[in-house]
């Protein structure tokens, strides 16, 4: 997503400009189930959104999510994190690209998802808001003619995901270059090997960190030799802690 630039004007009327420019792209979002679309102002507000943040929300109507941040409507452990996002953007003026993220879905069943966001200037250079879009990763249909080979790296890095695993191994695993196999893996998976193997191994914490082994045995369990490394990972792409995340199942265990 390049950033954008909008014309020129007061800030309010270069805000309205920006809302009806992107109000023509809500309907071909909106039939995208797979696919969370948003326009936020610069304190990270939304101003557009699709049906499926609104489904994801729990909401029946869009704009019940207009005006709001995601801290308002999203659970904590997510909201905070996709606030702070949003407001790097906008202080940083860079994009986010390709994030792995955990996401909610309905049922408060967690998904895995990559996120990107852009800041929204006029042509003064003024910064309007953020846009951004959120990809549900969906393994590829296996009519591609490297599915196979492919299918058997992301099978190896599922088996031994707890083991130091190097690119160059893996792609002599399935007789390809690390190019090739980095190349192969995003148009299959949406995902580089090295994202595969973050998003295997903080699958594997999620659900260990559901029972009694202490936090330093879940990281080791999971690949993590640095107990300060795996926090900081985990922390980086779930929104909270090892500690708080076991503390918030713990919570709703209670319920």
């Amino acid at each position: 997503m390049p950033d954008m630039l909008l014309p020129a004007a007061t800030e309010h009327h270069s805000m309205q400009q920006m809302v009806a420019h992107f109000s023509l792209l809500e309907p071909l979002f909106d039939a995208m189930p797979d696919v969370v679309f948003f326009v936020k102002d610069n304190e990270a507000r939304y101003l557009i959104v699709n049906t499926t943040l609104a489904v994801r929300c729990g909401l029946k109507k869009k704009d019940a999510l207009l005006g709001k941040t995601a801290e308002e409507v999203f659970p904590a452990r997510f909201g905070e994190i996709y606030t702070a996002q949003d407001a790097n953007v906008v202080r940083s003026q860079n994009r986010l690209v390709d994030q792995l993220e955990l996401h909610p879905y309905p049922g408060r069943r967690p998904g895995w998802c990559l996120t990107s966001k852009v800041p929204l200037h006029d042509t003064h250079g003024r910064i309007l808001g953020v846009a951004g879009i959120s990809r549900d990763l969906r393994a590829a249909e296996d009519t591609h003619p490297a599915y196979r080979r492919l299918a058997v790296a992301a099978q190896h890095i599922q088996e031994n995901y707890a083991q130091p695993l190097r690119l160059a191994d893996l792609a002599t695993l399935i007789d390809m270059s690390v190019a090739q196999m980095e190349r192969y893996f995003d148009k299959i998976f949406h995902l580089t090997p090295r994202q595969m193997l973050l998003k295997t191994r903080l699958d594997a914490a999620s659900r260990l960190l559901a029972g009694d082994d202490s936090i330093t045995g879940v990281a080791t369990q999971c690949g993590y030799n640095d107990h300060s490394a795996f926090t900081r990972q985990f922390k980086a792409t779930v929104g909270i802690t090892p500690s708080q995340y076991r503390a918030l199942l713990r919570t709703a265990e209670r319920r």
